[in-house]
């Protein structure tokens, strides 16, 4: 089995897919690695490729016909668009997978080069994309307006070959506030060649998916050429989740987590206070036992048909010290790493794999799970300040690196009612002084486009470089808008929501290249050197608070008034309608009339009686 690169290696790691990109026309894997505190992190890859001469005739085999047709007519050179939800927990899970570059922002993500020959051309095709994929994926992707729409310069690169279009423009649009949900995921297995029928998409279930503590589904398409061959037209379909191993396993019938009977605690014995009545509780949760079945509530119906035989379709990360049961008829392969084996699985039989608990025999000194890589960079993002006027937003950046600095591009997409009072940027190290010219040695470039109110968003991209072992502090202020209140959502005391802010790291082998376009060209024109970013990585997003009128007036005014129009209209329709008559000139009643006109009525029922 040839051994994966490091993707922070962007060069060979470019070498790698454009060369494995052509081995097969169709290729999946689902990687399996536990993760501390009962987590396992699933991550589902698919690729399919078609030349580019068989895409433009529209002879479409594994490329799915309904995207394609989309991207024809939007004009759509390069394709990337994220479903995410959840948190990844950096500090305990470690770097994020694929280096962060198939993670999005909370919510829905989209960003697409273009091609057109003006800004007002990409701007109609990029109506039309955003229109065509809300109805293809079930999301609210047609609300990506003007205001939601930005330009970015120096945070995205493409990363297919477009050396032959020269008039290509990069669009990024985010809807932090969308709910990703089980109508997102159906449309995402129907692009696939086995849909969701066979192979490891069987195990994809809406239930397991959207109960994980941070899952995104991911969509690439991007062109890959390979000197001597014919370009290739590549999508790449991938879903990462965390689940949580305790969560998973419960049954469907009882979900509700209940606490276990006395006898049965998981007690910590080595503590001196421990007795038949006093229980420390265990860290019972690390190295947890499961299978596939109980993770993903069934077993792998084989694999599809369709798929490069060549190719192992499930690979699990553990140490080789640890032991794995897995279905008759399925082969092993170890790799050289000692970290990582992976499964040959006949095509027609269900697949079934059991991890065990650690021997407690064992050799103490090794571990259970494979340590996580400690990413490049630390972020995490917050407001400050109070009152419904003012605020600022403070960024958190630590290198954890003891002796290599950091650089990267940090960008942040804001709604148009955030007024940024951008000379109050402000850069510096944690523990230093503020009276020091720490931001101009931390800053290096600042692109700002300013918010045209109701039309356009904020955009803030900052290149900078965080030293080693040090926490830098990037903190603005900005002020907030006042809104009309039609432009109040449903549930406007809720709040607004913030996009994520993108945080690009640089590959030290191309910061001499980023360098050289100062004007921003090189990194968000129409670049083909197909360049991939060391680490990307997106903080959580923010939940700004607007000054909000009280929406119960409106409602007060108008049963008050609507009560007042109905009493003075009731009387006066009832003075202008009614007949009134002197109490003499009425007809007579009451109940002596009553009882007469019975009487005559029974008199004459019984002389007809008589009568007969």
């Amino acid at each position: 089995m040839r051994p994966w690169p490091d993707r922070r290696d962007g060069e060979r790691w470019v070498n790698f897919c454009r060369s494995f990109a052509l081995a097969a026309d169709y290729y999946e894997r689902l990687n399996l690695r536990p993760l501390p505190l009962s987590a396992l992190l699933a991550s589902f890859n698919f690729r399919s490729n078609t030349t580019v001469s068989e895409f433009e005739k529209g002879n479409f085999r594994f490329f799915p016909r309904s995207l394609g047709q989309i991207l024809q007519h939007a004009g759509t050179r390069e394709l990337h668009l994220r479903f995410s939800l959840g948190r990844w927990d950096a500090e305990s899970w470690g770097a994020r997978p694929w280096n962060g570059a198939r993670e999005g922002g909370t919510g829905v993500e989209l960003w697409a080069w273009l091609e057109a020959d003006t800004d007002e051309e990409a701007d109609h095709k990029w109506l039309i994309l955003t229109n065509a994929l809300s109805g293809l994926f079930c999301a609210s992707l047609n609300f990506i307006d003007g205001t939601r729409t930005t330009r970015p310069v120096m945070s995205f690169q493409p990363q297919g070959d477009h050396s032959t279009v020269t008039n290509m423009h990069l669009l990024y649009g985010v809807l932090p506030h969308e709910v990703v949900c089980t109508e997102n995921l159906t449309p995402f297995l129907k692009l696939l060649p086995c849909k969701g029928k066979a192979g490891i998409a069987s195990l994809l279930d809406g239930h397991k998916l959207f109960d994980a503590s941070w899952q995104t589904m991911a969509i690439d398409v991007r062109p890959i050429c390979s000197p001597g061959q014919e370009c290739v037209l590549q999508i790449e379909q991938t879903i990462d989740m965390v689940l949580d191993i305790d969560r998973s396993k419960r049954p469907r019938d009882n979900p509700i987590p209940r606490s276990p009977p006395a006898d049965q605690l998981p007690c910590d014995t080595s503590k001196p206070y421990h007795s038949h009545d006093a229980c420390f509780p265990a860290d019972h949760t690390a190295n947890q036992d499961w299978s596939l079945s109980q993770i993903f509530g069934k077993p792998m119906r084989g694999t599809c048909p369709l798929t490069d035989s060549s190719i192992p379709p499930v690979c699990l990360h553990v140490p080789d010290s640890r032991d794995v049961f897995v279905s008759e008829g399925v082969h092993e392969k170890k790799n050289s790493d000692q970290v990582c084996r992976c499964y040959e699985i006949p095509p027609s039989a269900d697949f079934e794999m059991a991890l065990p608990k650690p021997d407690d025999s064992a050799d103490p000194t090794t571990t259970a799970i494979v340590n996580p890589e400690t990413p490049l960079l630390y972020a995490e993002r917050s407001f400050t300040g109070h009152g419904q006027e003012r605020g600022g937003v403070q960024t958190i950046l630590r290198n954890p690196s003891p002796d290599t600095d950091v650089e990267f591009v940090y960008m942040e997409t804001l709604p148009w009612f955030m007024r940024i009072y951008l000379h109050t940027l402000e850069a510096r190290v944690a523990g230093g002084s503020r009276t020091n010219n720490s931001t101009t040695k931390l800053i290096q470039q600042v692109y700002y486009r300013p918010a045209v109110d109701r039309a356009r968003g904020t955009q803030l991209e900052v290149r900078m470089r965080v030293p080693p072992a040090s926490t830098v502090f990037l903190t603005y202020d900005f002020e907030k808008s006042i809104l009309r209140y039609t432009e109040y959502p449903p549930d406007a005391n809720r709040g607004f929501d913030v996009a994520a802010a993108v945080i690009t790291v640089i590959n030290p082998l191309q910061r001499s290249n980023t360098e050289e376009g100062e004007d921003g060209t090189a990194a968000g024109g129409s670049g083909s050197s197909g360049r991939v970013a060391a680490y990307t990585l997106r903080t959580t997003s923010l939940l700004c608070s607007l000054p909000t009128p009280d929406f119960s007036m409106p409602y007060n005014v108008i049963i008050f008034t609507s009560t007042a129009i109905a009493l003075a209209f009731g009387g006066v329709f009832n003075i202008l309608v009614r007949r009134f008559v002197a109490a003499d000139e009425g007809p007579e009643a009451g109940l002596a009339i009553v009882l007469e006109r019975v009487k005559g009525k029974l008199a004459g029922l019984v002389k007809k009686g008589v009568s007969m």
